[in-house]
């Protein structure tokens, strides 16, 4: 269960003791998922975990469940819908990736989500999505009415906070060898633009010859012989540090040690690595494209994610200034209100009202 998914259920099931929910699972559940007692677990098969599945547990085992229990709504926090059935149906579609960089998925994981996505926003009764960004994709992508799709934000996890010097200290002793660091979070996702920013590290390594490193922190994705045939053409190898999948405490830790968040993927439908630098008082850089202006407002640099060396410029400013990074920091501490998971649920059961309420 995504983070989205887990924060906004949790509120909404808890806060209205009075509805009911079933709670559909492909396998096993931690019992942890099950907030409340107004809560129905119900596990359906096959596992879902490729294009066929999904299509056989969408397209047959949900849509004979709802077809079944005929609830007043089927809210599907991953975009998924079961066409045909006989329901109001909810997605969260949070982007449209998919469209603009199939190649970023498996062949036929990115045919079935382009095969789809258009059906399942055109039987939608409503959409929710992520982004204004991403809302004015759905629009002109699938046409569809900008007034039946709204916008919730993503909101920040409470784990992610401002740290004291010595908990700093530490965490650069476990993580970088003790030495300042600027930091990516996210999987090794080819959409993260990782070669692009460990050639403008490389950039700035050479030009300003400092001992900063730099640390991905997350998990391995696919496209790594690349990744490191980039860092050894650089002689990097010493100064890019793989942390690998880490524990919330760990990755809190990670990020708000770092003199600075290097999150430059071309195209993200919210980009949460933004919003939790913000919670942890640490500035960034990111890229001027897609939503991530609108998730940065002005407590960011924004960069052209495909321009090395503009990217190298504003890590040498970030480096460079501290008066520089203390003014994000307060731009972050202001733009940062904006979201949270409570008004997210909030705005998300609001959506499920308007759904149950349509004609």
């Amino acid at each position: 269960m995504g983070w989205f998914a887990y924060q906004t259920l949790k509120r909404i099931t808890i806060n209205n003791p009075k509805h009911h929910f079933v709670f559909l699972f492909d396998r096993p559940f931690d019992e942890s998922f099950i907030f409340s007692d107004n809560i129905t677990p119900v596990i359906l098969s096959p596992q879902a975990r490729h294009p066929v599945l999904y299509y056989i547990w969408f397209q047959h085992s949900v849509k004979s469940l709802l077809n079944k229990m005929q609830p007043d709504v089927f809210l599907s926090p991953d975009g998924f819908l079961s066409l045909g059935a006989r329901c109001k149906q909810l997605p969260v579609i949070h982007d449209l990736n998919f469209i603009h960089h199939p190649k970023d998925l498996k062949w036929l994981t990115g045919k079935y989500y382009n095969y789809y996505f258009p059906k399942y926003a055109r039987e939608a009764s409503r959409i929710a999505t992520v982004s204004q960004f991403s809302k004015q994709e759905i629009v002109s992508s699938y046409q569809i009415s900008a007034d039946k799709i709204d916008v919730v934000y993503n909101g920040i996890n409470s784990f992610f906070k401002p740290l004291s010097e010595e908990e700093k200290l530490a965490t650069k002793q476990k993580f970088s060898s003790g030495k300042d660091y600027f930091v990516n979070v996210g999987s090794l996702h080819p959409r993260k633009n990782i070669l692009n920013l460990i050639r403008s590290f490389a950039a700035f390594k050479k030009e300003s010859q400092s001992e900063l490193k730099l640390l991905l922190a997350g998990p391995h994705f696919w496209g790594l012989t690349e990744i490191y045939s980039v860092i050894n053409e650089n002689h990097l190898k010493d100064e890019v540090v793989f942390t690998g999948r880490l524990s919330n405490e760990d990755l809190a830790s990670v990020l708000g040690s770092a003199l600075a968040l290097t999150f430059i993927p071309y195209y993200e439908g919210f980009g949460i690595p933004l919003v939790e630098a913000m919670q942890a008082q640490v500035p960034l850089i990111t890229s001027n494209v897609t939503s991530l202006p609108e998730v940065t407002g002005n407590a960011g640099l924004l960069v052209n994610p495909f321009n090395i060396d503009e990217i190298k410029n504003a890590m040498l400013r970030m480096y460079q200034d501290p008066l520089l990074r203390q003014d994000l920091i307060q731009k972050g501490n202001i733009q940062k209100e904006k979201f949270s998971w409570d008004k997210s649920a909030d705005l998300l059961w609001e959506c499920v009202l308007k759904t149950a309420s349509l004609s």
